[in-house]
């Protein structure tokens, strides 16, 4: 079955009892034991047959053996983080969420799990990272905010060898253009609060296990910590999952279009965007990819023109998260990557003239038009 089918039909024909087309919302904290025996649900926390319905999708679409519905995006890396303990070392994408990093950084440093945080699409790097402690490697591609692409293939193969896990993170790319669990990696999260909901409407957090051994640990953990997705919360993610093909493919035609306009305006010093042919990792990620999503950044030559154009947009909204049908920009260095040092942002090139762009799916030459004016309004240098 082809993807764009298994998208329509997420959720469908969940309740043989009415027929419903869409799945319901069963909003019911407890379950009766007919006769005394289990229907296979007993406590919401543990599950509940909106949840379900959206982690059979999920694990369908990825090609994975065990789906997982989560509070957030964070809950569900939180949970993953709970397979590891004290003296356990991890490798990480350095250009990856500043949420990630700060939960790593400033929550499980605590606990003693080690991370080495390194540009995982050099290949090299990752397996320099590598040491006796090491249990797993997490992976962003394409990593946020500056696009880096890493060798899944790679990648996988330095885990398999050295019997890591393999983590990644597919928020940006969704299952409909990238399948890592088919490639080897063991567990995908999901921010599934952006492209997978799709409608800035609801806040979750998807994870998929290749395995079904691992899966029943993420979810004897998820049940013990009671980081679960409630069922208005599912309903709406199974709502907007089912039109996630026509979205990405008007995210990425925009995307791709606006990135080179964006290249020709003598304001922008560099654009990152994946499917731009001169980007550095461009053959991989059509190696590994169907498609390179509507996430895009890029640098001005002026830090006083990232105000101005924060300042004068009328149709692109400045604020935080990504993924939905309305064009969202950010200022990553005071936003989504304020909690990582100055020092190590620049170093990444997470700069103060560095704006990123989750293009929507409007007519581009309103987004086009939108900076123009904010480009060139009232700016003078």
């Amino acid at each position: 079955m082809h993807i764009e089918t298994t998208l329509v039909r997420s959720g469908v024909a969940k309740d043989p009892r009415t027929g419903s087309v869409s799945t319901p919302i069963y909003q019911s904290a407890t379950f009766e034991h007919p006769g005394g025996v289990s229907t296979g649900y007993d406590y919401s926390r543990t599950a509940n047959p909106t949840r379900t319905a959206i982690e059979e999708a999920i694990a369908a679409l990825e090609k994975g053996a065990t789906g997982l519905a989560f509070s957030s995006g964070m809950s569900a890396i939180t949970t993953v983080l709970f397979l590891f303990k004290p003296g356990d070392h991890l490798i990480v994408s350095e250009d990856l969420y500043g949420g990630t990093y700060r939960l790593l950084e400033e929550v499980f440093n605590h606990y003693s799990i080690e991370v080495s945080f390194v540009d995982t699409s050099d290949i090299y790097e990752v397996e320099s990272a590598v040491r006796p402690s090491t249990k797993a490697i997490f992976v962003e591609t394409p990593t946020n905010p500056l696009m880096k692409i890493s060798d899944l293939k790679g990648v996988i193969q330095i885990a398999q060898d050295k019997s890591l896990l393999t983590i990644v993170d597919n928020t940006f790319m969704t299952p409909y253009f990238q399948q890592p669990l088919l490639l080897g990696a063991d567990i995908v999260i999901h921010s599934a609060t952006k492209y997978l909901g799709g409608h800035n409407d609801v806040i979750a957090g998807l994870l998929v296990a290749r395995e079904q051994s691992l899966g029943e640990k993420l979810r004897f953990l998820q049940n013990s910590a009671g980081t679960i997705l409630g069922p208005q919360d599912s309903w709406l993610l199974l709502r907007g999952i089912k039109t996630l093909a026509l979205r990405m493919e008007r995210h990425q035609e925009n995307a791709e279009k606006l990135a080179k306009w964006l290249k020709e305006q003598p304001e922008v010093e560099e654009v990152y965007f994946p499917g731009l042919p001169e980007h550095p990792n461009y053959e991989i990620g059509r190696g590994q990819s169907s498609g390179f999503g509507g996430m895009l950044s890029f640098t001005v030559k002026d830090k006083e023109l990232v105000s101005h154009i924060l300042g004068n947009l009328k149709l692109i909204t400045f604020a935080e998260s990504l993924g939905g049908v309305e064009s969202l920009i950010t200022f990553p260095a005071k936003q989504t990557h304020a909690d990582i040092p100055e020092e190590i942002r620049n170093q990444l090139g997470i700069t103060d003239r560095l704006l990123r762009l989750s293009v929507g799916i409007e007519h581009v030459e309103d987004l086009i038009q939108d900076f123009k004016e904010a480009f060139h309004g009232c700016y003078c240098k």
